[in-house]
């Protein structure tokens, strides 16, 4: 099969992979795959998750810190308080809290910096407590990391 610009199908080494809500994204021109994961921290801790990083801002309830299986607690990463109290989990918020707490990582540039090297090099979990799968800062800023990875590249690179 030929891939290219006319073709109108992507080269699979190009396109991101989609695994349930776990993708990797590649990025082109010869630089490192970037790979980040988003898990609940309620699931069993894998091999597989690579560096552990929960971004709660509160714990989540009934879950002993020694059975979480952290590399760390990222609170800096998890939206404002005010934020997550307006959000609620409500689906038909979820649009408007992505672009909201987008404006929010935007000015936390020093804190998310650091888990897209980690995951230049290994892969990176990031874990949450919500019971929603699809709506939670997790996966919000997974979005927002992949959206700065593809625009901009790998940070070492």
């Amino acid at each position: 099969m030929k891939w290219g610009a006319f073709s109108g199908i992507s080269p699979p080494s190009l396109t991101p992979r989609f695994e349930g809500v776990c993708s990797t994204v590649v990025v082109p021109y010869g630089r490192p795959s970037v790979s980040i994961a988003v898990k609940r921290v309620y699931e069993p801790a894998a091999k597989s998750d690579g560096y552990r990083v929960l971004v709660d801002r509160i714990w989540p309830r009934g879950l002993k810190k020694e059975d979480a299986a952290l590399d760390i607690w990222a609170r800096e990463l998890a939206p404002s308080t005010a934020l997550r109290e307006w959000f609620g989990h409500d689906p038909a918020r979820w649009e408007c809290f992505r672009h909201r707490y987008a404006s929010e990582l935007d000015a936390r540039k020093t804190f998310w910096r650091p888990l897209v090297v980690q995951a230049e090099r290994h892969r990176v979990t990031l874990l949450y407590g919500a019971k929603d799968e699809e709506h939670n800062q997790a996966v919000a800023l997974k979005m927002y990391l992949d959206s700065w990875i593809k625009a901009n590249g790998c940070v070492s690179a």
